[in-house]
């Protein structure tokens, strides 16, 4: 199968996996996290001149298994899944292994450092995509975590704070002006 065929029915597989009704988070991380995620890591694989497959297959596996299973433990859910799906598609195992690290060291906590620039666009992409959702962060921190209005917003600011030193250069000066807004609102 070619690759924009894989790509392709991966996307799909991720929106109907987002689509279905047992969805941890209901149908907007598609609209609202992956997309703007795939976005910016298909234009930082670009600039950077990484393997752009690499990085548009792990941007869109990223966080697949917190949609299935739950954010616990969803780097290693996540790789678990993007191993079997692109086993489907009889995708050669080396290409499979460099995107499940892409996957796994995405996740901040995890505290594995990432070995290749894919692995870094993933997790500055990851990063970069809570600037265009806020509203999904404090959805989360209301709904999931249970939050009063005080702590959401603290929770929210120190989130973006996080986020925000994850950056290179070359994503700050992008995502400057909202992380400069969010940061005036949430003082």
């Amino acid at each position: 199968m070619k690759t924009e065929n894989i790509v392709g029915e991966i996307r799909k597989f991720v929106e109907e996996e987002c689509n279905k009704e047992t969805s941890k988070y209901g149908k907007e991380p598609y609209e609202y996290h992956f997309v703007p995620m795939v976005n910016h890591a298909i234009k930082l694989a670009e600039k950077k001149q990484a393997d752009k497959e690499i990085v548009e297959l792990a941007a869109w596996l990223h966080d697949i298994g917190s949609i299935i299973h739950g954010r616990k433990d969803h780097h290693i859910t996540d790789a678990e899944i993007a191993e079997i799906k692109l086993r489907e598609y009889n995708y050669t195992e080396e290409k499979i292994e460099k995107i499940k690290h892409c996957i796994i060291s995405h996740r901040g906590s995890n505290n594995l450092l990432p070995e290749t620039i894919e692995a870094e666009i993933i997790i500055e992409a990851d990063a970069m995509s809570n600037f265009e959702n806020i509203a999904g962060i404090f959805k989360a921190a209301f709904v999931y975590e249970n939050n009063t209005q005080g702590e959401a917003k603290d929770s929210v600011r120190e989130k973006l704070i996080r986020k925000w030193n994850q950056l290179s250069e070359e994503g700050k000066k992008i995502i400057k002006p909202k992380y400069k807004a969010a940061m005036l609102l949430l003082k």
